[in-house]
């Protein structure tokens, strides 16, 4: 037989392999109706060059080291007291100066498949069933926390804490399904982003390889009790954070690896734009007392990223392969994690870049919070939170 003959034969066994994939071992046996779709990306050539070339990042300081499992989201009380984040296990804990306590939950129906697991990932099969608690948000004035439960919705809880009361589960007739983050106004109004109504939070790796757009932004309005969708067709809308003056506020589109900017005020009241293009795939944004915007981001956008994001058709065929999703999604984001961290002005100006880019300290980040010149970030997939001093 010829080389060509060789090859021939060897591709056909290939391609037949997963098409029928026998031992399901590609991270697509387990969902029949995957579609990859086109991600609306910007050039690679209008991405931001700058890069932390001093690696601050590896200067943080790593905290609570095991004592927290996936710390999502830092909040601090209107006292100042905290942090507070949504651990993996689906409580809402307090940091009290000395040790960690429990402050709230999002599900009435814990049980022991709750308890201690050995990393954030070990809780994903039971999220459903314990919660999962990713933004957080006290409200200045009422010192209420408010919650975005990937499963169980927007929700909040009193000062006191305990078992958090449902807001909304469902907009104009559709279930949020995966619920992410939230930011109030002065009014008590809550925006909040939806990353998608066809995947679960446990099932977030599968949202990124698909692209879909059931992503959505919503309002809930606290005196009518109404949630509304702002914002329709987003791939994986995440982080969200008001403006100072709260004219406007801004989101992050995962997958595009976007900020976009919603007006509340003004001429342009009700329209959406592209505020910032981002060198990599955004989580969170928080706004610090400045009116600057911190935007926490998984890794920097590869070209191997870009190429499956343009050409769905080959990131399924790649899909069908015997490669398990964790080293699917590493291949994507170019080998390792490595976090950054990226400042923008109120006017969309990149002001500063931190990163770790080699992830020795800081491996992956979730959520940037400023306090009395610290940042404080906590990683969904991290066992720590990691404390990075400004001055």
């Amino acid at each position: 037989m010829t080389p060509a003959g060789i090859f021939g034969g060897l591709f056909f066994l290939l391609a037949l392999y997963c098409g029928i994939d026998p031992f399901k071992h590609s991270p697509l046996s387990d969902f029949p109706d995957f579609e990859a779709y086109k991600v609306d990306l910007d050039p690679l050539s209008q991405l931001p060059t700058d890069k932390d070339t001093e690696n601050l990042l590896q200067r943080s300081e790593i905290k609570f080291l095991n004592q927290v499992q996936g710390p999502e989201s830092m909040a601090f009380d209107p006292l100042g007291r905290g942090p507070y984040t949504g651990v993996a296990d689906g409580r809402v804990i307090f940091w009290n100066g000395e040790s960690w306590t429990d402050f709230a939950y999002t599900s009435p129906n814990r049980s022991e498949l709750c308890s201690t697991k050995p990393s954030p990932l070990s809780y994903l099969q039971n999220e459903h069933i314990c919660g999962r608690p990713l933004g957080l948000r006290f409200d200045k004035k009422t010192g209420e926390l408010y919650i975005a439960d990937a499963y169980f919705g927007l929700m909040k809880v009193g000062p006191e804490g305990g078992l958090a009361t449902s807001l909304a589960t469902e907009a104009e007739g559709v279930p949020l399904g995966f619920t992410n983050d939230l930011d109030i106004d002065d009014e008590g109004n809550v925006y909040f982003t939806v990353s998608s109504n066809k995947f679960q939070r446990r099932n977030f790796m599968m949202l990124v390889f698909s692209a879909e757009d059931s992503g959505r932004v919503l309002k809930y309005d606290p005196v009518t009790k109404e949630t509304t969708i702002l914002v329709h067709n987003l791939q994986f809308p995440n982080g969200l954070s008001l403006s100072k003056d709260g004219s406007f506020f801004i989101f992050c589109e995962s997958c595009p690896g976007r900020l976009m900017r919603y007006w509340l005020k003004g001429e342009k009241a009700g329209t959406t734009e592209v505020f910032a293009i981002l060198p990599g795939f955004p989580d969170n944004v928080r706004t610090n007392e400045k009116g600057e915007f911190w935007v926490a981001i998984h890794c920097r956008r590869s070209l191997y990223g870009h190429i499956l994001s343009v050409y769905p058709t080959l990131r399924k065929l790649l899909l069908k392969l015997p490669i398990t999703a964790k080293y699917q999604y590493l291949a994507t984001i170019g080998g390792r994690l490595h976090a950054i961290v990226v400042k923008y002005s109120p006017e969309g100006k990149l002001v500063q870049i931190l990163e770790d880019s080699q992830g020795k300290v800081v491996r992956a980040v979730s959520e940037v919070e400023e306090k009395d010149g610290n940042l404080w970030m906590g990683s969904v997939l991290m066992p720590f939170v990691a404390v990075y001093k400004l001055r």
